[in-house]
């Protein structure tokens, strides 16, 4: 597994992660087309600290950090449990070493369990209002 910095071509293998994983959160609501996706990565690779992780040459998840919050970490479902969640966070600790924080919807579990693996710890819980799906969400924050 290896992790790089994203490029401006990366936008489109990208995206097709970032859109293949977020289908498998069934409980939320759809908001925007594939398009939209493509368009907002597009944008977050030209503005935030993004990173992927490749597995054979293919872009198989991605990372993206804005100020000290992690906004995105997503890992192509057909790759996810192989270490490239792991490297990916291990990367945003190195670039972030004074800590960072970063949101997970309450019912997706598997995810809350992964943070806690790695040494991020539960801030608080919401009910929802302040994100856009409406769902509650949980804080979580990692600080050396």
């Amino acid at each position: 597994m290896e992790v790089r910095r994203a490029l401006p071509p990366d936008s489109g293998p990208i995206a097709e992660v970032f859109i293949a994983s977020f289908e498998t959160l069934r409980f939320l609501p759809v908001l925007h087309s594939h398009e939209e996706h493509r368009a907002f990565i597009g944008d977050l690779v030209e503005r935030a600290d993004v990173w992927v992780a490749e597995h054979e040459g293919r872009i198989v998840g991605m990372a993206a950090v804005s100020g000290d919050v992690l906004g995105q970490l997503y890992v192509h479902p057909r790759s996810q449990r192989r270490g490239a969640g792991a490297a990916l966070l291990d990367e945003v600790k190195r670039a972030r070493p004074h800590g960072f924080s970063l949101w997970v919807f309450q019912e997706n579990e598997p995810a809350r369990r992964f943070y806690e693996r790695h040494g991020c710890r539960l801030v608080r819980l919401t009910d929802g209002r302040g994100n856009a799906e409406a769902q509650p969400d949980a804080l979580y924050e990692w600080a050396p």
